[in-house]
């Protein structure tokens, strides 16, 4: 039996410990809804989720799964993509989950792109309240993947350490794992 958490579940269980009910946060990578719905659960009756993807695919997707479970009312999904989360939300957010790659089920050649991702990562820094938390899941495999990673990884290293920790959570015997960067803001 495993005892170290997967990368995803690492992320969520991160996540858990920033949220609380009544929160705004952002899921910047809606995807098939899977992290839309954990956070949705967190933020309670009161909280707000909103959730950003650019492909119809992947709202849709979101969408039926936060029916299914009913908790559509704690979420505004929005069709666009994470470098533009300023242009929707004026308010502070205590949590923001990013998963870069392609949508899973989708089409691979829809992938995340780094300068999105340094857009969205700033944008999010910006809204984050203080001892807040964002999480990136990187995932390997797709064109542009390590491109991606290195100004992701240039950018969130040049972060300033009295404001910022940044962790890395990676399985390095795995060469195809996803790993977990998460920035917390101080």
């Amino acid at each position: 039996m495993q005892k170290l958490l997967r990368t995803l579940e690492f992320a969520h269980m991160t996540v858990g410990r920033f949220v609380k009910s009544g929160d705004s946060v952002i899921d910047a990578t809606a995807g098939n809804g899977n992290d839309t719905l954990f956070l949705a659960r967190l933020v309670g009756e009161k909280g707000r989720v909103f959730a950003f993807d650019v492909q119809e695919k992947a709202i849709i997707n979101t969408k039926n799964l936060l029916q299914q479970n009913g908790l559509i009312s704690r979420a505004q999904l929005i069709k666009d993509g994470h470098e533009h989360i300023e242009k929707y939300i004026g308010e502070e957010v205590s949590a923001v989950m990013f998963n870069l790659g392609y949508l899973p089920g989708g089409d691979h050649s829809i992938v995340t792109r780094p300068n999105h991702t340094i857009g969205g990562v700033e944008a999010s820094l910006n809204l984050l309240s203080s001892e807040g938390v964002i999480t990136l899941v990187v995932y390997t495999g797709h064109p542009g993947e390590q491109e991606e990673w290195n100004y992701l990884e240039k950018y969130v290293k040049n972060l300033n350490k009295k404001k910022y920790r940044v962790l890395l959570y990676k399985f390095l015997n795995t060469k195809e794992s996803p790993f977990l960067v998460a920035v917390e803001k101080l």
